[in-house]
Formats: C-alpha cells, sequence, structure tokens
C-alpha cells in the first residue's frame, strides 16, 4: 500500500488535549487545528520566526497555516489528506517548539545566545 492510500490514525480532541498538555503546553487545540502563538519584539523576530518554520516544514513536507503581524507568529497545524490532527503535526510542533524555544546561552557551552538585556538584539520573547 502506498502512503496516499493509507489513512493515518487521527486523534480525537480528547486525546490531542491529554498529548498537548503533556508534550506541547503551549501549544492548544481550537478549531480542529493544534496552535500556538509565538511573541516576538519587532518585524525581524517575526520573519526569523516564519523562516525557522518554513524551514521545518519543507524538510518535514508537512506544511503548517501561519498567520503573522508585527509582532507575533500564529502556527497552526491539521493533516488535511487525514483530515485531523496526526502524529504529523504533534512532531512537527515539537520539533518548530524545540527551534524556536532553543536559548542556547541557558544550556552552557559556547554558545552565549541572543543578549536578553538589550533590546537592540532582541527577537524572542521566550517562554519563561
Amino acid at each position: 500500500m502506498t502512503s496516499e492510500t493509507t489513512k493515518e490514525r487521527t486523534y480525537t480532541d480528547d486525546e490531542v488535549k491529554t498529548r498537548l498538555a503533556r508534550d506541547l503546553p503551549h501549544w492548544r487545540l481550537e478549531g480542529g487545528w493544534i496552535r500556538r502563538k509565538y511573541r516576538t519584539n519587532s518585524w525581524k523576530g517575526t520573519l526569523m520566526v516564519i523562516n525557522a518554520v518554513g524551514h521545518l516544514a519543507e524538510a518535514a513536507w508537512h506544511h503548517p497555516d501561519l498567520t503573522a503581524s508585527y509582532a507575533w507568529v500564529e502556527v497552526r497545524l491539521q493533516n488535511h489528506a487525514a483530515k485531523g490532527i496526526t502524529d504529523k503535526d504533534f512532531e512537527l510542533a515539537k520539533k518548530i517548539e524545540d527551534v524556536v524555544q532553543w536559548r542556547p546561552g541557558k544550556e552552557g557551552g559556547a554558545l552565549e545566545g541572543t543578549p536578553e538585556k538589550d533590546q537592540r538584539f532582541a527577537y524572542i520573547k521566550y517562554d519563561v
């Protein structure tokens, strides 16, 4: 069987909510989509988030819907072919979360991370 004829497992709303609470607490289920709004400090940060999400989506071959404004980006995931939320949505959401929320300065090591106290360089409003 090819992937075109194999129906992917879709999750119920309760299953989605349970998994989001456990694995992706900043994401929510709304209107049949899992969603996350990333707040940024400026248009520069917004574009950086869009480009990072775009790269991950293209590499995964699973494409979210995006809505953006000056200081935020909303990512919405749903598997259109399966008509629901599948493992593809959870896996891509996790990868997006890991990349956008990455803070090398908090990990130690040689990479310092973006200076947090100098607003000239701020671009993501990280979750606490």
